[in-house]
């Protein structure tokens, strides 16, 4: 059996390999064949571009944030009923969590699956020397299958043929495509509204024609041929293990799920529903409150900041994740879901908008970026998510910073007691240290990160075993309540 896959790498980050990996998508749809995109690493932008183009939900690679079998099991899964799937890189081909090894990199997505690539390059200001980087590329590691290149930013036709010819007599691969220089093929940049754009279909005419120019100046026929690899043997550990019923039938899981509230990995999902959940997506900005049977809640990513004055006006919703956070229902809030749970989101000209007010403090916008990484997390005492000394990986990216209450204790001496402040939930090992992050109270965790349930999949079923006992118990409250 055979597969067709493909890497898209680039050799660094901003050489054109979103626009060549989306344009490839586009043009292949538009041939009527099914596609699947993939991204390496934690992102949850060009996934958005990907489903954009392709109509199917794109899925992350990572190799450092879950085992080599996760990986292929996970592109398996993905592609399944794929006529051809595109794997986008993330940075440069060998740029990764470590500078003397693979690790974290697209070039080991690329061995993991033994995918063939093809390599994107700036060619502007080059013609021979095009050759000598490719040439770097492929000695640097030579079990990667560099299969082609694709020529970015030539100024001609003929500039396109100078390189061609250096590249296919010097490197031994062919050249199988070129993008010109042009201004109007320049991918927007990756502001706070980038993604509800997307959804709301704004660039909807950026990718037709950008598929256009790909079906221009590509040999697509032969990229095709270039993407037939042997078929990956895969077993189906990470679902077949995870899945079974539950005594009680299924534990209702509340997603908040709208243009506020999106960024989920699909594999987190898709967890929760082989351990026995029953997922019930609501919108916080459409004002749809917590539904009333739900026994968990998860409140992904996004952008609440964007629709900050909507959420903050909608105080039945707001109500509605208090009430369930008093009742101890057990929550999950990973960023935006976090921000939300906090007493105000303040955006980046001062404007102040309460929230659900369930975590003290705020959490104020900045310009810059405030996080971005790797995170390896391990739970704290009271962490009702990974328990204590449980570990799980994921990433943050983030414009905001929380800012703790001001005069605490303050407060507390006032209230004449101590109140049950959350305490951190996790501790956050990331490039720069180790600190504690996050809040854990009753069983509520929140925080920036966000975690990937294939990293610690048994998370998931003491989750949701916890989520049962919840659902249980007001039940027999419920009981009780009607035979006294």
């Amino acid at each position: 059996m055979t597969d067709r896959r493909l890497v898209i790498a680039g050799t660094g980050s901003g050489v054109g390999k979103t626009t060549a990996a989306i344009g490839l998508m586009a043009a292949f749809a538009r041939r009527g064949l099914a596609v699947q995109g993939f991204k390496c690493g934690p992102d949850y932008i060009d996934p958005t571009f990907h489903a954009a183009v392709t109509g199917r939900q794109s899925r992350n690679l990572d190799g450092w944030m879950f085992p080599a079998d996760t990986v292929r099991e996970i592109y398996a899964r993905g592609g399944a009923d794929a006529d051809v799937s595109i794997i986008e890189g993330v940075m440069g081909f060998y740029d990764g969590r470590d500078p003397l090894a693979n690790e974290g990199s697209t070039a080991e997505i690329a061995l993991l699956l033994d995918a063939p690539v093809l390599l994107v390059v700036n060619c502007r200001s080059m013609a021979r020397s095009a050759a000598a980087v490719v040439r770097g590329f492929q000695l640097l590691e030579p079990r990667a299958r560099i299969a082609g290149v694709i020529a970015n930013q030539v100024g001609s036709d003929n500039h396109y043929r100078l390189v061609q010819a250096a590249i296919e007599q010097e490197c031994g691969i062919p050249v199988v495509g070129n993008l010109k220089r042009d201004e109007e093929l320049h991918m927007p940049e990756r502001h706070l509204g980038l993604v509800p754009a997307i959804e709301r279909g704004e660039l909807s005419g950026l990718f037709e024609g950008l598929a256009a120019r790909i079906e221009a100046g590509f040999d697509l026929d032969r990229i095709l041929a270039i993407a037939e690899s042997p078929a990956i043997d895969v077993q189906d550990r990470l679902f077949a293990a995870a899945g079974h019923s539950r005594a009680g039938g299924p534990v209702r899981v509340a997603v908040a799920k709208d243009a506020a509230f999106h960024f989920y990995y699909p594999e987190n999902l898709e967890l929760l529903e082989a351990n026995g959940a029953e997922l019930t997506y609501f919108s916080p900005l459409a004002g749809e409150p917590v539904p009333q049977d739900a026994a968990g809640l998860y409140i992904g990513g996004g952008f609440p900041e964007q629709f900050a004055s909507v959420l903050s006006a909608n105080e039945k919703v707001q109500a509605s994740v208090r009430a369930a956070a008093m009742s101890g229902m057990p929550i999950i809030a990973e960023c935006g879901g976090f921000m939300y749970l906090t007493e105000a989101i303040i955006d980046t000209e001062g404007r102040r908008y309460p929230m659900a007010g369930v975590l003290p403090g705020e959490v104020r916008m900045q310009r810059k970026l405030a996080a971005l990484g790797y995170r390896e997390l391990t739970g704290m005492a009271g962490n009702a998510l990974l328990g204590e000394g449980g570990l799980a990986k994921g990433h943050e990216f983030h414009y905001s910073v929380y800012e703790p209450p001001v005069a605490q204790a303050e407060v507390e001496s006032e209230a004449g007691g101590q109140p049950a402040a959350p305490a951190p939930a996790y501790m956050s090992k990331g490039m720069r240290g180790v600190k504690p992050e996050g809040m854990a109270t009753g069983n509520l965790v929140a925080g920036y990160a966000h975690l990937h349930f294939a990293s610690n999949p048994a998370l998931v079923g003491s989750w949701l075993d916890l989520c049962e006992a919840e659902r249980e118990n007001r039940r027999r409250i419920a009981l009780d309540s009607v035979q006294s």
